[in-house]
């Protein structure tokens, strides 16, 4: 599904990421961690293609084709997504509106009619659910007045929306208490298939108790540094990453 290969990228005169070099295949959790300023939000950024971003060497491949090369919004089309870290607000747009506009413009991608008002509504209906989200959250503006974890749970009912191939959850667990950690990583479960993949960038273990990896990254310095299963994420917590950096 995706192949990333040696990539490099910088903001400004800063190089971030110092030669990437990951692969996803279909029906895969993978768990990025790492330190702060080790290049986990940067690397999904770059993936989703905010442009406050300069690639400077490699390639990254998505369903065969040259994903760099692709504008935000046609990869987006093409099924890839992106959980910010720090969900912004939208005042004087109502999430009805905006996921109607959202969810049809895919649908007009994939020669798909649009949805009736009725039918756009049961589907909200649906997947509100799957997040514990209440209907009355539609009318509201985007994350407007939402608490840390209800813009969270907001961000995974929009990516429940648009069934994305390829989702990018950056640090999903920021701010989140036991609770509403425990929600979203439900939804997340609840949204796993054989043909769609997820990365999951958290610094600590405990999101990992709930959406379980299939394989584990440590990022240090813009490069992976170790590749394991899901013990890996259980020996950073136990020994923190120093252990891993001293024996580069």
């Amino acid at each position: 599904m995706l192949k990333i290969i040696d990539l490099h990228a910088r903001i400004g005169e800063k190089e971030i990421l110092r030669g990437i070099n990951l692969e996803i295949n279909p029906g895969e959790v993978h768990a990025i961690m790492g330190p702060n300023g080790s290049g986990k939000s940067t690397l999904a950024a770059v993936l989703a293609g905010r442009e406050m971003f300069t690639v400077t060497q490699g390639k990254v491949l998505y369903m065969g084709q040259d994903l760099l090369a692709m504008a935000p919004e046609e990869r987006a089309r093409m099924g890839v997504f992106l959980g910010f870290q720090y969900p912004v607000e939208i005042p004087g747009l109502s999430n009805v509106n905006f996921m109607k506009a959202a969810v049809n413009e895919h649908r007009k991608y994939k020669n798909l009619p649009a949805l009736s008002a009725a039918e756009f509504l049961k589907l909200m209906r649906e997947k509100m659910a799957i997040v514990g989200m209440d209907t009355s959250f539609g009318n509201r503006g985007v994350n407007v007045g939402f608490s840390g974890g209800e813009k969270k749970r907001n961000e995974i009912f929009q990516m429940a929306m648009l069934e994305p191939t390829l989702a990018f959850l950056d640090e999903t667990d920021s701010g989140l208490d036991v609770d509403a950690l425990r929600v979203v990583a439900q939804g997340v479960n609840k949204l796993k298939t054989k043909e769609n993949s997820f990365v999951v960038i958290t610094h600590y273990q405990r999101l990992l108790d709930y959406i379980v990896p299939d394989i584990v990254h440590v990022l240090y310095k813009g490069q992976i540094i170790k590749t394991s299963g899901k013990e890996l994420a259980l020996e950073v917590e136990e020994n923190g990453y120093d252990h891993l950096i001293s024996a580069l």
